[in-house]
C-alpha cells in the first residue's frame, strides 16, 4: 500500500504533483526503515562476523538509496517545489543532488519481502511429524482391575498392568499376550502387509491394530520407552540434524557483495583524484551502490517455487520448499521401501490351485464364502478374489475359528476347511505332492499359501501375495534415465524381496530391515558418500525420510511419513517420484536462469553508476524489467508435463 503510490510517482512524471517528492519520503521512509528492519539487522550480524549474504546487499542497496535521497532532498535541490524526474534514458553526468532513489529503495524492500512470504507459505510446519507420530496411539485402555474392565487413559498405564483389546481395537502399549489368539496388523509401524499371528507369550506393539479376536495384554514398556516414542525420537534427531542448505542467493551475494563495494570505493577514489570534487565523488560511490542491489533477486526464487510447485500440485506433486530443489540436483541413489510403495500393500488372491478332479470355480466359491465371514486380513483377500471371479458367494453355516490355524464351516452342504495345512491334517486330508510343490514353491517367492478342503478330501490351495503396482517397473526406468540407482529397502524376506526387484528392475535389495534400522541404512548410504533419496510410506519409513537428503511420502501412506518428508506424491504412483524430480530440477534451473538475469541488469549498469551518469529513471528501469523477466521466465514452468501424461 505505501510502495505501489511512490513507484508509480517516480516512474509517470504525470503523477509528480508540486511536492510529491515529499510525499514519496513520507510513504517509503517506513518501508526502507521499518519493514526493512529484518534485513539491516541480519546485515549488522553479518557484519560483525565478517561475511555478506542476500541481506547484505539488500540492507546495503536500500540503505544508499535512502540516505542519498535524503542529502538530496534536504541539503541539495530535489526537495525544491515543482522537482521532476523526466521520463528519460538519457545519461549526462550530474551531481546527484537533484535525484532521489525512494522507489528503488522501497520497492526492492516490498518485492523481497513478498517473496519471502510465498516462499515461507510453501514451507513445512517444524514439529508436525511429531505430533502427527505421537496422535497414532490409543487414547484409553481397558484394564483388568480385580477382574473387572475399568476405562482408564492410556497415559496412566503402568508396566505390568493387564489390558484388553477388543478385534479392531489399537494395541494401547509394547506388552506380551497373556491370553487369546489373534492376528494383529502391524503395518502403520513395519510397513509389512501380512498381518503377525499371537498367541500366548508373544510381544505386540503399543498403536498397532488387533484384527482377529480378543487378546488379554501385560503391559511391559509405556510411556517414552515405548517403540512408537522411540521412532518419534528418531524422527526428531534426524530432522534437527538435518542441516539447511545455504540459499543460492546467498552465495551469491557473498562474492557479489565485497565486489559491489570493491568499485564504489574505486569510482569514490578515481573521482576524487580527478578533482572533480566531493560531492561528485560520492554520487558515482552511492550510485554504484543504489544500482547494485536487485530488486529481482528476491523474487527469483518464490515466482519459481510458487510455479513449479503450483504446476507441482496440479500433477499430484507437492513440494515442501526450495532446500528440496537443491537435494534433487545432487541426489544419485534413491531408496525404495517395497511395501505400499512399489508394491500395492494389500494382500491380493494371486493364484488357485485345485487338485485332480476338482472344479477351480467351485475351489473359489466355497473357500471365499467361510473366509467372507472371518475378519483376517488373509481371508479377506481370499474373499474378495472370489467374488472378483464367481460373483455372489453363499452365507456359511456353523461358521468356526480355529485358533492359529484357519476357519471351518458349512457351505451349501458341505463341511468346508481353510487354514495351515496342518488344520487339514486334523481331519486326514492331504495335499497331493503336485499341490504340495506348488504349495512349497509359492512359499519359497514369500507368498501366503492357504489350504482348503471339503467333505474329507482336500481340495487344492489359494495363493495370497502383495503384487507389484501396474506402473512400478515403468517408475524405475524413469528413475534409472534421471541417473539414480535405485535400491529396494524392505524388513520381508530376501526372497520375497529379490523376486519383487527382479519384476521392476532393481539390482540391489537390502531385505530383513527392522523397521527402526531403516534409518541406519539410509545414514550408512551417506557415509559412503551417496546422496540419498528416499521413498516410503510407513510411520516406520518416517525417520528415515527425515534423514535422507530428499524424502518422497507416498500420499496413499500414513500422515506421519508425509509430514517427515520433503516431496508428497498425491496420487501413490511411484512415476510421480520421477516427475517430482524432473520438475524439482526443472525449477531449480529456472531460480538459477532468474538469479543470473536479476543480477545481470543491475551489473550492466553498474559501469555507468561508476561514471556518475546514473539517472533515477534508469535505476527504476534496471528494477522493473528485471523483475519481469524473472516471473515471464518463473511462468514457462507450466508448460512442464508429467510423464504420466506422456
Amino acid at each position: 500500500m505505501l510502495t505501489v503510490p511512490v513507484i508509480a510517482m517516480a516512474m509517470i512524471p504525470a503523477l509528480q504533483f508540486t511536492y510529491w517528492q515529499w510525499a514519496s519520503l513520507t510513504l517509503a521512509a517506513p518501508v526502507i526503515v521499518w519493514a526493512g528492519w529484518p534485513f539491516h539487522k541480519a546485515a549488522w550480524t553479518n557484519l560483525k562476523h565478517g561475511t555478506a549474504t542476500m541481506d547484505t546487499l539488500v540492507s546495503m542497496g536500500t540503505s544508499a538509496a535512502f540516505l542519498w535521497s535524503l542529502y538530496a532532498l534536504f541539503f541539495g535541490h530535489a526537495g525544491m517545489p515543482g522537482m521532476k524526474h523526466p521520463f528519460e534514458f538519457a545519461l549526462a553526468r550530474s551531481d546527484g543532488a537533484g535525484n532521489i532513489y525512494l522507489e528503488a529503495a522501497a520497492g526492492v524492500t516490498m518485492f523481497i519481502l513478498a517473496g519471502r512470504y510465498f516462499e515461507k507459505r510453501s514451507k513445512r510446519q517444524a514439529g508436525a511429524a511429531l505430533r502427527a507420530l505421537l496422535d497414532l496411539g490409543a487414547k484409553e485402555v481397558s484394564v483388568l482391575r480385580n477382574g473387572a474392565e475399568v476405562k482408564i487413559p492410556t497415559s496412566e498405564l503402568t508396566v505390568g498392568d493387564e489390558f484388553v483389546v477388543r478385534p479392531g481395537e489399537k494395541i494401547a502399549t509394547d506388552g506380551i499376550v497373556v491370553s487369546g489368539t489373534s492376528a494383529v496388523d502391524a503395518s502403520m509401524l513395519t510397513g509389512e502387509s501380512v498381518p503377525v499371528e499371537v498367541g500366548d507369550g508373544d510381544p505386540v506393539t503399543g498403536a498397532t491394530v488387533n484384527a482377529g479376536g480378543r487378546l488379554v495384554v501385560r503391559a511391559s514398556r509405556v510411556g517414552s520407552d515405548t517403540q512408537l516414542a522411540q521412532m518419534a525420537k528418531l524422527v526428531e534427531d534426524a530432522q534437527s540434524g538435518k542441516a539447511a542448505v545455504q540459499r543460492l542467493a546467498d552465495r551469491i551475494s557473498g562474492v557479489f557483495v565485497p565486489v559491489v563495494i570493491a568499485i564504489a570505493l574505486v569510482a569514490l577514489a578515481a573521482w576524487l583524484i580527478s578533482g572533480a570534487g566531493v560531492a561528485t565523488a560520492f554520487t558515482a560511490a552511492v550510485a554504484v551502490l543504489v544500482i547494485a542491489c536487485p530488486c529481482a533477486l528476491g523474487l527469483a526464487t518464490p515466482t519459481a517455487l510458487l510455479v513449479g510447485t503450483g504446476r507441482g500440485a496440479q500433477m499430484g506433486v507437492l513440494i515442501k520448499g526450495p532446500e528440496v530443489l537443491e537435494s534433487t540436483r545432487k541426489v544419485d541413489t534413491v531408496v525404495l521401501d517395497k511395501t505400499g510403495t512399489v508394491t500395492t500393500g494389500k494382500m491380493t488372491l494371486v493364484e488357485a490351485i485345485p487338485e485332480p478332479g476338482t472344479d477351480r470355480a467351485e475351489l473359489l466359491r466355497l473357500a471365499g464364502a467361510l473366509e467372507d465371514a472371518s475378519e483376517h486380513p488373509i481371508a479377506q483377500a481370499v474373499a474378495k478374489g472370489a467374488v472378483q471371479e464367481v460373483g455372489t458367494l453363499p452365507t456359511p453355516e456353523d461358521f468356526a475359528n480355529v485358533d492359529g490355524k484357519g476357519v471351518q464351516g458349512v457351505v451349501d452342504g458341505h463341511a468346508v476347511l481353510v487354514g495351515r495345512e496342518s488344520l487339514l491334517a486334523d481331519w486326514s486330508q492331504r495335499l497331493s505332492p503336485d499341490v504340495a510343490a506348488a504349495k512349497a514353491a509359492a512359499e519359497g517367492e514369500g507368498k501366503t499359501v492357504v489350504a482348503v478342503g471339503w467333505d474329507g478330501q482336500a481340495r487344492g490351495i489359494l495363493v495370497v501375495a502383495d503384487t507389484v503396482k501396474p506402473t512400478s517397473a515403468a517408475a524405475i526406468q524413469g528413475l534409472k534415465g534421471l541417473g539414480l540407482t535405485p535400491v529396494l529397502l524392505t524388513g520381508d524376506n530376501e526372497a520375497v524381496a529379490k523376486r519383487i526387484a527382479a519384476e521392476v528392475g532393481i539390482e540391489q535389495v537390502i531385505a530383513e530391515v527392522l523397521p527402526k534400522d531403516k534409518v541406519d541404512v539410509v545414514a550408512r548410504l551417506q557415509g559412503e558418500g551417496k546422496v540419498v533419496a528416499m521413498v516410503g510410506d510407513g510411520v516406520n519409513d518416517a525417520p528415515a525420510l527425515a534423514q535422507a537428503d530428499l524424502g518422497l511420502a507416498m500420499g496413499t501412506g500414513t500422515d506421519v511419513a508425509i509430514e517427515a518428508s520433503d516431496i508428497t506424491l498425491v496420487r501413490g504412483d511411484l512415476r510421480a517420484a520421477v516427475d517430482a524430480i524432473r520438475l524439482s530440477r526443472k525449477t531449480l534451473r529456472t531460480i538459477k536462469t532468474n538469479l543470473f538475469w536479476a543480477f545481470a541488469y543491475n551489473v550492466a549498469a553498474i559501469p555507468v553508476a561508476a561514471l556518475g551518469m546514473l539517472n533515477p529513471m534508469l535505476a527504476g528501469a534496471a528494477m522493473a524489467f528485471s523483475s519481469v523477466f524473472v516471473v515471464g521466465n518463473s511462468l514457462r514452468l507450466r508448460g512442464f508435463r508429467s510423464v504420466i501424461e506422456q
